[in-house]
This record gives C-alpha cells, sequence and structure tokens, in this order.
C-alpha cells in the first residue's frame, strides 16, 4: 500500500523529512479495524512528532492522527462496526499514523461519519473535536458552575483548529458566553463567524481587555496555543476558584500565580485514554458519534479551509510547512491516492 513516512526526524526542510513509501497492508485483530483511507488532516501533533522521534532502525515512522474512511475488514472481537461502514477517528499516538492506505485502529475510539460530510469535511473534525469536547466537558467541567464567576470561557487561539470547533461545541452545547482571541482580521472575523459572542487581540495583553467587555471575570479559560506568555495576564483575568485547561507545551510557568485565586489547572490530552488503555476508552467513539449528530443537526460546521489533493510527500510537506508557520486558520486537509 502507498504511505508516507520517515527514518529520521528533523526539520521538514530536509529531503527525507517525508517520503512516499509501499508498505504491507496491515491485517486487522482482536477489536481492531482495517480501514480504506479517503482523507486525512494534519495537526501539531504531527509536526512535534516528526521533530522529535525516531522510529525503530530500519523501520518508517509513518504519521497522521486524522481520518475519514471506509471499513475495509474487522478483527474478530469487533462489535460495532462492518466492512462497508463510513467512519471517522483520531488514531492513537502509540501506533502507526493514518498517512496510509489503509490503517488499523481500535473500533472504540472510532465514530460514524457525518452523513453530511464528504470525506474531506469530515476528516478536519475528530482530533480537533475530541480534545475540545474532553477540555470543556472533562476537563473544565463547564457544567458545573463556579460560585461568583461570570458564566464565561476565554478561549486562546480562536482560529486555530481547536479553538474553531472550542467555540462552537460551547455555543451549541452551553449557554456560557464565549470570547475568542484572534490577532488578524481574517482570524477575528473567522471566529466570529463560528459564534464567538466577542474576539480580543492575543497580540495584545489580554486581561485589560476582558476587563473592558464588562462581563466580569469568566470563569473558564481554555489555551489551545502560546500558554505561556499569557500566563500572567490569565492568572489575572480568570475568576476565583476558575478552572484553566492548556493543550499545549509551555516550557514552564510560575503556578503560584493561581494559588490566591485556588484556580485548578488542567491539561488535556487525547492520545491520554488510547496510550493506558483506559476504562472509558470508547467515550471517545462515543463522542465523534454525538459531534456527528450536531453536523448532521445542522449545528456544527466543519472546519477545513486548505484542501489539497492528493495525499503524498509533497503535499504533506506544504501542509507540515503552512501549519509550523502558525497563521494557519482552521483544518489542512489532503484527500486520495
Amino acid at each position: 500500500m502507498k504511505a508516507i513516512g520517515y527514518q529520521i526526524p528533523g526539520p521538514i526542510t530536509q529531503d527525507a523529512a517525508l517520503v512516499d513509501i509501499e508498505l504491507p497492508v496491515p491485517v486487522p485483530s482482536g477489536r481492531d479495524i482495517l480501514v480504506a483511507v479517503k482523507a486525512v488532516s494534519v495537526n501539531p501533533v504531527d509536526y512535534k512528532v516528526r521533530r522529535s522521534t525516531a522510529p525503530e532502525d530500519g523501520e518508517w515512522k509513518v504519521l497522521g492522527w486524522d481520518a475519514a474512511g471506509v471499513v475495509s475488514a474487522v478483527g474478530p472481537e469487533v462489535t460495532s462496526f462492518q466492512p462497508g461502514d463510513e467512519v471517522f477517528y483520531a488514531g492513537s499516538i502509540t501506533r502507526q499514523g493514518t498517512n496510509a492506505e489503509f490503517h488499523l485502529v481500535d473500533e472504540r475510539i472510532v465514530g460514524r461519519k457525518p452523513a453530511a460530510l464528504d470525506w474531506a469535511h469530515a476528516a478536519a473534525l475528530p482530533l480537533t473535536s475530541l480534545t475540545a469536547w474532553e477540555a470543556l466537558f472533562d476537563r473544565l467541567d463547564v457544567k458545573k458552575r463556579v460560585p461568583g464567576a461570570t458564566p464565561a470561557i476565554l478561549i486562546i487561539g480562536g482560529a486555530g483548529g481547536v479553538g474553531s470547533i472550542a467555540i462552537q461545541i460551547a455555543r451549541q452545547c452551553t449557554d456560557l458566553t464565549v470570547i475568542a482571541t484572534a490577532s488578524r482580521l481574517e482570524s477575528r472575523n473567522w471566529a466570529l463567524s463560528l459564534g464567538a459572542h466577542h474576539v480580543i487581540d492575543h497580540s495584545q495583553p489580554l486581561a485589560a481587555q476582558v476587563a473592558d467587555l464588562g462581563l466580569g471575570a469568566p470563569a473558564f479559560v481554555f489555551s489551545t496555543t502560546h500558554t505561556q506568555p499569557h500566563v500572567g495576564d490569565i492568572a489575572e483575568l480568570i475568576a476565583p476558584q476558575g478552572r484553566f485547561c492548556l493543550i499545549d507545551d509551555p516550557d514552564g510557568f510560575d503556578v503560584m500565580l493561581f494559588k490566591r485565586k485556588a484556580v485548578s489547572i488542567h491539561h488535556e490530552l487525547i492520545f491520554t485514554r488510547p496510550i493506558y488503555g483506559a476504562p472509558d476508552l470508547a467515550e471517545q467513539g462515543k463522542i465523534l458519534n454525538r459531534i456527528a449528530a450536531l453536523v448532521d443537526g445542522g449545528k456544527i460546521r466543519t472546519t477545513l479551509t486548505d484542501h489539497l489533493l492528493p495525499i503524498n510527500s509533497t503535499n504533506l510537506k506544504l501542509a507540515h510547512t503552512l501549519l509550523e508557520s502558525g497563521t494557519a486558520r482552521g483544518k489542512i486537509v489532503l484527500e486520495g491516492f
């Protein structure tokens, strides 16, 4: 089967950063399903792994943790899917990725593709939707009020992949006031089009801008990118006993800034359940089915903004380069082999 991989981690500018290769078609066992991949999308985790993680000697590392496709075969213990089913999912970071014609994935972390979307638009959703949903409802527990706080959430990086879907989920599934951040006019308009009540500029101090909205101190902050330079502002603007969740990898920050307000700090990583085989692993499949229902019900729209054909090393290099530039809006999707 066709695939794209690498053997030596490094910058996207090197010739061997991503290479077109041929690999054997894997065979499903246990609860795995084999998916014929129709479209994939690219996420920051892709380039972070590509820069730092080498495969076993002589092996190829295949990236990709978003896919939409058709079930081709199933393992003997599979109960939820059969060949011909259309699915979408985000996979597991501990396994080979989706940048291949066929891909193995545990059925419990797979959802049924939204019927209203084509392959490319569906592939834009799984990883970011799971991240946003888990951050909002499992980590921040936004349905549980913070006493005295304004029922509002600040989403830092509102035009990015996760921010774009987090805005929509917060609007459709909660009654929170949604404050997003964006620094460019194009990004600001994008966040507003997705349902943000307010958009502030993350290139400027955040606390003063939130105060100027006149809403009061928000109960929740969800930081999707560049957390480190905003930590002081977050500690200042968040309500006492508020909850703060981040998904990026700051070099470190002073948690003592949050002690006086008794703010709880949460990390979100969608791969935690698959990595540890968590007892509630199947929650991820259920979340994706909820997202599909919201899409098919016209409540949430895809966040695809860039569409490249076909899936090959040349287009993946373009996607990685754009994503690493920090200027990408929404999701970059590649379709077809």
